[in-house]
C-alpha cells in the first residue's frame, strides 16, 4: 500500500469537482451515452471486446499515467506488456473529454488495452491497522460520500475512454452483518456498482481489509450482478485475512481482475505485512492460477510492484518472467 500513502499526501477532498467534468463533458455532446467516442474512435463495447481478445491471463501492469501519460504507456509496451491497469488518484478533479482522447490515443498509439480503472481517494488514507478501519475505502462515513462521488466520476471517465471496469479498496467491512456500518456500506457499494452497471462497466471490490467470507456475504447482499472481485494476491496476506489460494475457493466465482503481488504475514499487530518481489513471499501462485483457471477466469493477471524507479523496472522484468512461466505451465497442464 505504498504507492497510495503517498497519493494520499498529494490529493484531498477538494479536488473531486463533478459539475465541472459534466459541464465539460456536456459541452462537447458528451451527455449522450451513444456519442462517448474518443477521438480514436473506441466506444465502451468495443473495450470490453478488447478486453475480451486478450490472451487468457496475459500479464499486465499496474500504471500511473499521470506521471508522464506517453512515457508511462509507452513503458508497457516497451517491457512487453499487452495490457495496463490505469490507477487515476492524481487525476481526481482534472478529468475531461480532452484527457481522455489523450490517453485513448496513446492507448491506441501504443497498442496497449486498460483492463481496469481504479481510485481510493479523496484522503485521510492511512494503510494499516489502527487508523485503517476509520480511514480507508467506502465504510467511514466522513469520506463515504466524497468517494462515491469520485469513483462515479471515474466511471463517466473511464466510459470515455472505454474501459470495462472499475476498481476500489471498499475498506475493512464488518464481519458482523448486524453492525450498521455493514448496511450503510452495502448501500454505498450498491450506488457505485449501479452506477458503472449503467455505464457499461463492472464494479470491482479489491480484496485487502475483509476477510473472502464478508466480502462474499456483501456481494449477495448488493445484489448488483455486475458486481465483482479485484483479487489482489498479497493483499490477503499483508492483513492477515486468508490465504489466497483458499480464499480462490470463495471468491473465485466472482474474481473479475487480478493484481498479482507478493508478501509476508504481518508480524506487528499494528502494521501491514511487508510487499516482496513475487516469488520471494508467502504467495502459492502456481496454486491460485489453477484454480482461477479451472473456475473459467480469462482475464489479465495484473503487476503491482510497490517499489519505484529503476529497481521497479527491473523488479517488474523478473516477475514478468516469473508469472508468465507459471501461467505456461497451467496452461499445458489444461491442454
Amino acid at each position: 500500500m505504498r504507492r497510495r500513502e503517498f497519493l494520499s499526501a498529494a490529493i484531498g477532498a477538494a479536488v473531486i469537482q463533478t459539475s465541472s467534468f459534466a459541464r465539460a463533458a456536456s459541452s462537447e455532446g458528451l451527455g449522450n451515452p451513444d456519442l462517448l467516442l474518443p477521438s480514436n474512435g473506441v466506444a465502451p463495447g468495443e473495450s470490453a471486446a478488447a478486453l475480451a481478445a486478450l490472451n487468457p491471463m496475459a500479464v499486465g501492469l499496474l500504471i500511473q499515467p499521470a506521471h508522464g501519460p506517453e512515457a508511462t504507456i509507452s513503458r508497457v509496451k516497451d517491457l512487453g506488456f499487452s495490457n495496463c491497469f490505469f490507477s487515476l488518484d492524481e487525476y481526481l478533479g482534472k478529468y475531461s473529454p480532452a484527457l481522455a482522447r489523450e490517453l485513448s490515443g496513446l492507448l491506441d498509439k501504443y497498442g496497449v488495452t486498460a483492463t481496469c480503472a481504479e481510485v481510493v481517494q479523496p484522503g485521510p488514507l492511512v494503510w494499516d491497522f489502527l487508523e485503517g478501519p476509520s480511514t480507508i475505502g467506502l465504510v467511514p462515513r466522513a469520506t463515504r460520500q466524497a468517494r462515491i462521488d469520485a469513483l462515479k466520476q471515474t466511471s463517466d471517465f473511464a466510459k470515455l475512454i472505454g474501459i470495462p471496469q472499475v476498481q476500489t479498496h471498499c475498506g475493512f467491512i464488518p464481519e458482523n452483518p448486524k453492525d450498521p456500518f455493514y448496511d450503510e456500506t452495502v448501500l454505498a457499494i450498491r450506488q457505485v456498482a449501479q452506477h458503472c452497471a449503467a455505464n457499461g462497466q463492472n464494479f470491482l471490490m479489491e480484496t485487502g481489509q475483509e476477510t473472502p467470507t464478508t466480502v462474499a456475504r456483501a456481494i449477495k447482499d448488493v445484489n448488483v450482478p455486475t458486481l465483482g472481485v479485484g483479487l489482489d494476491t498479497a493483499n490477503l496476506i499483508l492483513y492477515g485475512k486468508a490465504n489466497p489460494s483458499d480464499a480462490v475457493d470463495i471468491l473465485g466465482a466472482h474474481v473479475k481482475s487480478v493484481h498479482a503481488k507478493d508478501g509476508m504475514w504481518p508480524t506487528d499487530p499494528m502494521k501491514l505485512g511487508e510487499e516482496v518481489l513475487i516469488g520471494k513471499g508467502r504467495v502459492d501462485f502456481l496454486q491460485v492460477f489453477i484454480k482461477l483457471n479451472k473456475m473459467g477466469y480469462r482475464g489479465a493477471i495484473t503487476i503491482e510492484r510497490e517499489t519505484s524507479g529503476p529497481q521497479q523496472v527491473e523488479d517488474v522484468k523478473r516477475e514478468k518472467l516469473y508469472l508468465e512461466e507459471i501461467i505456461s505451465r497451467v496452461r499445458s497442464n489444461q491442454s
